[in-house]
């Protein structure tokens, strides 16, 4: 069985709607984060839970029924008054448009304010500064504070070659939002 291919998206002429993702979008998420290099692809399967089990705290962006943008998200079982931002995926023809920072204020509006969560998290390996730039920007441009650290260090990962991740802790939100 074929994956679906993304269509070519339409650039941002117009508005996309921001919505909650469904179990209809696992496909065009899995093929969305394909077209999106760095971020690591992951089993089908695992967009589909994904789409079914944490709608309610990812977001995707479509235009014309095409999906050009995607947050994936949900909240760790120990860290109850935290957003786990798993992965942020743009379409490659809608970057330098804000589409990230879109996306992200759509989570804070819509997921961390009406849940009282505190803090928003993520892991970004070094070497992509469009990540960094977009979270640390976001925490500026929302007075919230953002630490980093080290969470997985590359031999975490084994013989993958994978860069160690950072983990961006940005908040607390009951002062910023």
């Amino acid at each position: 069985m074929n994956a679906p291919v993304l269509a070519p998206a339409p650039r941002l002429d117009s508005h996309p709607t921001l919505r909650q993702p469904q179990q209809r979008d696992g496909a065009a998420l899995h093929s969305l984060i394909a077209a999106c290099p760095p971020l690591d692809l992951n089993a089908m399967y695992a967009y589909l839970l994904l789409c079914l089990h944490h709608a309610q705290t990812s977001v995707v962006a479509e235009i014309d029924g095409k999906l050009v943008g995607a947050i994936t998200a949900y909240i760790p079982p120990e860290q109850p008054d935290t957003l786990f931002v798993w992965q942020v995926a743009v379409a490659p023809q809608q970057r330098g448009q804000g589409l990230g920072r879109r996306m992200l204020r759509h989570l804070l509006s819509d997921c961390i304010a009406p849940r009282g969560l505190r803090w928003m998290e993520t892991t970004i390996s070094p070497s992509n500064q469009a990540s960094s730039r977009l979270f640390t920007n976001f925490a500026v441009q929302h007075a919230a504070g953002c630490t980093t650290a080290t969470l997985f260090v590359a031999d975490d990962f084994g013989e993958s070659g994978h860069e160690e991740e950072r983990l961006y802790k940005i908040g607390p939100w009951d002062r910023a939002v």
